[in-house]
C-alpha cells in the first residue's frame, strides 16, 4: 500500500511527509502489525530529499513508500519556511526505540539486518537486554551484495518478523527493501541508518543540547570527518528552501 490517505502528510518538493507526532505514528504503526499490512517505513532527512530530486528512480522509491516520517530537523524547517509547519521531528533512531517498548508487552517479532558483524552481533544483544519482552527472531551483517539477496530474503521471509529493521545506508537500504518487500513477509520494514552503530556503543548519538540546538548534522560530521561529501548536501537543500520559499510545500516544483 502507498501512504495511506488517512495520514495527514505535508509535501516537501512533492515528498509526502507524516505530519504526526511521534506518539501518533507508533499508534498508527502497532495497529498496522496488528493487522498484518505490509508497511514500508522510510525515515528521510534533508540528504535524502536532494538525493530523491537528483535521481528519479530514488524518487519513486521514496513515493512508493507508506510512510515518510520527518528525521531531520531541516525537514521540519523546510515545511515552517513553506508555510505548512510539522508537528514535530521523528527521528528513526526514536522511533525503533518507541516500537521496541511498544513490543515489549505486544510480544513483537523482530529481525535486525545490516551494520558490521561486530556491530550487529552488539546492538542485538543491547537490543535483548533492554527489551526482554520483545523477541529478536534472527540478524545478519549488512556485508552481501546482490548474489546473496535471494539467500537473506528467504531466511527473513521464513521468519516472518513483525518489524525488520535495515542499516544499510540510505542509498542501498530503501531501494533494497523497496525490490524485496513484497517477498520479505515482514510487517514493517523501516531503514535505520547508523542506529545500530549507536546502540552497540560503537559510535555515541549527539548530547540533548547539541540535538536542540539542531547541530546534530555537525556534531557527526566532526565525529566521522569522512561524511563530508554526503553532509555538502545540507547546505545545498537549505539553499534551495531559501530560494524556493512556498514553492518547497507544493506538490510538484
Amino acid at each position: 500500500m502507498k501512504q495511506s490517505n488517512s495520514i495527514p502528510t505535508v509535501p516537501i518538493y512533492g515528498i509526502p511527509f507524516s505530519n504526526l507526532t511521534m506518539q501518533e505514528t507508533v499508534q498508527w504503526l502497532t495497529d498496522v502489525i496488528e493487522k498484518k499490512q505490509e508497511t514500508h517505513v522510510i525515515t528521510a532527512n534533508p540528504i535524502m530529499v536532494m538525493a530523491a530530486l537528483e535521481n528519479t528512480s530514488f524518487m519513486q522509491v521514496m513515493n512508493q513508500a507508506d510512510l515518510i516520517v520527518p528525521d531531520g530537523s531541516g525537514v521540519v524547517w523546510a515545511a515552517n519556511v513553506g508555510g505548512q509547519p510539522l508537528k514535530e521531528r521523528v527521528t528513526g533512531f526514536d522511533l525503533l526505540h518507541e516500537l521496541m517498548k511498544a513490543g515489549e508487552t505486544r510480544g513483537y517479532r523482530v529481525y535486525l539486518l545490516g551494520a558490521s558483524p561486530d556491530v550487529i552481533q552488539a546492538a542485538h544483544e543491547r537490543l535483548h537486554d533492554m527489551y526482554p519482552g520483545v523477541q529478536i527472531v534472527g540478524s545478519r551483517d549488512g556485508f552481501f551484495g546482490p548474489a546473496e539477496d535471494e539467500a537473506v530474503v528467504s531466511e527473513i521471509a521464513l521468519l516472518e518478523p513483525d518489524i525488520l529493521f535495515v542499516a544499510r545506508g540510505a542509498d542501498t537500504q530503501e531501494p533494497w527493501i523497496a525490490k524485496y518487500r513484497h517477498r520479505l513477509k515482514s510487517t514493517i520494514m523501516m531503514g535505520v541508518g547508523g542506529s545500530f552503530d549507536v546502540i552497540s556503543g560503537r559510535t555515541k548519538r549527539a548530547p540533548k543540547w547539541v540535538q536542540n540546538l539542531k547541530l546534530e548534522w555537525f556534531y557527526r560530521l566532526v565525529k566521522e570527518p569522512k561524511r563530508f561529501l554526503r553532509m555538502l548536501a545540507l547546505p545545498k537543500f537549505a539553499w534551495k528552501v531559501m530560494r524556493d520559499k512556498d514553492k518547497v510545500t507544493k506538490t510538484k516544483i
